[in-house]
């Protein structure tokens, strides 16, 4: 995954009402739930699927470190589909979105003008448009170049055009370097 994917995702999961399970036995037993069936969950886990029973049946409490970390990363990925839908269309119809980030951002503009670009710290309340396509192209699996470049032009138009009422002629904002970046709803 990627740094703006993992924002994205971190962004959505404050939204969930209730806590994911939290021990190796109780994630087991909700992936089997919504997989339906031990032998899919030991396929996407890469796992035997005696492995999984024995979490299920709590034989087998703490997976190995790998083991952990895709365990985790599954569950969070089908907790609370309804809340994580709900929050997207929030965003993306009337919320927006805020990206908080420390970065060198810079800008192409005629010659003349002050576009060097710099280690900057922003935080922009984007408009739902810019939420929508952000969380549009993270479900058709863009690249993080692709969520990045959009998360520029957000930039562009929002904090240096000040949504049209300055800086005119600008033409590319460059956002690369980045030190932070959280997404918030």
């Amino acid at each position: 995954m990627s740094l703006f994917g993992n924002g994205l995702d971190a962004a959505v999961h404050k939204a969930f009402t209730r806590p994911t399970p939290k021990s190796a036995p109780a994630q087991m037993r909700y992936l089997v739930k919504q997989m339906k069936g031990t032998k899919a969950v030991a396929q996407m886990l890469r796992i035997s699927q005696r492995t999984v029973e024995r979490y299920v049946k709590n034989q087998i409490r703490k997976p190995r470190p790998d083991l952990a970390a895709r365990l985790e990363r599954e569950v969070k990925k089908r907790w609370q589909p309804q809340i994580r839908a709900q929050a997207r269309q929030k965003a993306a119809t009337t919320g927006g979105i805020v990206i908080d980030t420390r970065a060198r951002i810079g800008y192409t503009a005629p010659i003349g003008t002050t576009d060097e670009d710099r280690i900057r710290h922003l935080t922009v309340a984007l408009p739902p448009r810019y939420a929508a396509r952000l969380f549009d192209a993270q479900e058709q699996g863009a690249s993080d170049q692709h969520l990045q470049r959009i998360a520029a032009e957000a930039l562009k138009e929002m904090y240096f055009q000040d949504n049209g009422r300055r800086a005119g002629q600008l033409e590319e904002v460059r956002f690369t370097d980045i030190e932070h970046l959280e997404f918030d709803l």
